[in-house]
Protein backbone atom coordinates (compact mmCIF):
# COMPACT_ATOMS: atom_id res chain seq x y z
CA UNK A 1 0.00 0.00 0.00
CA UNK A 2 1.43 3.36 -1.05
CA UNK A 3 0.66 6.36 1.21
CA UNK A 4 1.40 10.00 0.44
CA UNK A 5 0.55 13.20 2.32
CA UNK A 6 0.73 16.35 0.24
CA UNK A 7 -0.28 19.99 0.52
CA UNK A 8 -3.00 20.91 -1.97
CA UNK A 9 -2.46 24.65 -1.63
CA UNK A 10 -5.16 25.49 -4.19
CA UNK A 11 -7.76 23.76 -1.98
CA UNK A 12 -6.15 24.86 1.32
CA UNK A 13 -5.81 21.34 2.64
CA UNK A 14 -3.33 18.57 3.22
CA UNK A 15 -4.46 15.35 1.58
CA UNK A 16 -3.55 11.74 2.22
CA UNK A 17 -3.51 9.50 -0.83
CA UNK A 18 -3.51 5.73 -0.51
CA UNK A 19 -2.70 3.91 -3.73
CA UNK A 20 -3.44 7.20 -5.55
CA UNK A 21 -6.96 7.47 -4.03
CA UNK A 22 -7.92 10.41 -1.80
CA UNK A 23 -8.40 8.86 1.65
CA UNK A 24 -8.75 12.02 3.73
CA UNK A 25 -7.78 15.64 4.22
CA UNK A 26 -7.13 18.29 6.81
CA UNK A 27 -8.39 21.75 5.80
CA UNK A 28 -6.64 24.95 6.80
CA UNK A 29 -6.80 28.71 6.49
CA UNK A 30 -3.46 30.45 5.94
CA UNK A 31 -2.75 33.24 8.40
CA UNK A 32 0.26 35.33 7.52
CA UNK A 33 3.38 33.85 5.99
CA UNK A 34 3.86 30.79 8.16
CA UNK A 35 0.76 30.08 10.29
CA UNK A 36 -1.92 27.59 9.22
CA UNK A 37 -5.24 27.45 11.09
CA UNK A 38 -6.53 23.88 10.81
CA UNK A 39 -10.32 23.81 10.87
CA UNK A 40 -11.42 20.31 9.89
CA UNK A 41 -10.06 16.82 9.30
CA UNK A 42 -12.01 14.17 7.42
CA UNK A 43 -11.21 10.56 6.55
CA UNK A 44 -13.18 8.63 3.94
CA UNK A 45 -15.35 5.99 5.70
CA UNK A 46 -13.65 3.22 3.66
CA UNK A 47 -10.32 4.11 5.33
CA UNK A 48 -11.49 4.76 8.91
CA UNK A 49 -10.12 2.64 11.73
CA UNK A 50 -6.85 1.95 9.91
CA UNK A 51 -4.67 4.75 11.25
CA UNK A 52 -5.18 6.97 8.22
CA UNK A 53 -6.18 10.03 10.25
CA UNK A 54 -3.09 9.77 12.44
CA UNK A 55 -0.85 9.27 9.40
CA UNK A 56 -2.45 12.33 7.77
CA UNK A 57 -1.88 14.56 10.81
CA UNK A 58 1.67 13.27 11.35
CA UNK A 59 2.56 13.88 7.69
CA UNK A 60 0.95 17.31 7.79
CA UNK A 61 2.78 18.39 10.95
CA UNK A 62 6.10 17.04 9.64
CA UNK A 63 5.71 19.16 6.50
CA UNK A 64 4.73 22.27 8.47
CA UNK A 65 7.83 21.75 10.66
CA UNK A 66 10.07 21.28 7.59
CA UNK A 67 8.97 24.63 6.18
CA UNK A 68 9.36 26.44 9.52
CA UNK A 69 5.65 27.07 10.06
CA UNK A 70 3.27 26.84 13.00
CA UNK A 71 -0.32 25.66 13.40
CA UNK A 72 -3.48 26.69 15.19
CA UNK A 73 -5.30 23.38 15.80
CA UNK A 74 -8.96 24.48 15.84
CA UNK A 75 -9.83 21.03 14.50
CA UNK A 76 -10.53 18.77 17.53
CA UNK A 77 -8.89 15.76 15.85
CA UNK A 78 -5.62 17.62 15.27
CA UNK A 79 -5.71 19.14 18.76
CA UNK A 80 -6.16 15.68 20.31
CA UNK A 81 -3.34 14.26 18.18
CA UNK A 82 -0.95 16.99 19.36
CA UNK A 83 -2.00 16.39 22.99
CA UNK A 84 -1.16 12.69 22.59
CA UNK A 85 2.09 13.41 20.71
CA UNK A 86 3.88 16.19 22.63
CA UNK A 87 6.78 16.09 20.16
CA UNK A 88 4.55 18.30 17.99
CA UNK A 89 3.58 20.78 20.73
CA UNK A 90 6.29 23.23 19.60
CA UNK A 91 4.41 23.70 16.32
CA UNK A 92 1.37 25.27 18.00
CA UNK A 93 1.35 29.04 17.45
CA UNK A 94 1.80 30.89 20.74
CA UNK A 95 -0.62 33.69 19.91
CA UNK A 96 -3.32 32.40 17.57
Amino acid sequence: MSTLVEDNAAEHRFEILIDNALAGFSAYLPRGADVLVFTHTQVDPHFQGRGVGGALIRGTLDQVRARGGTVVPQCPFMAAFIDKHPEYADLVAEHP
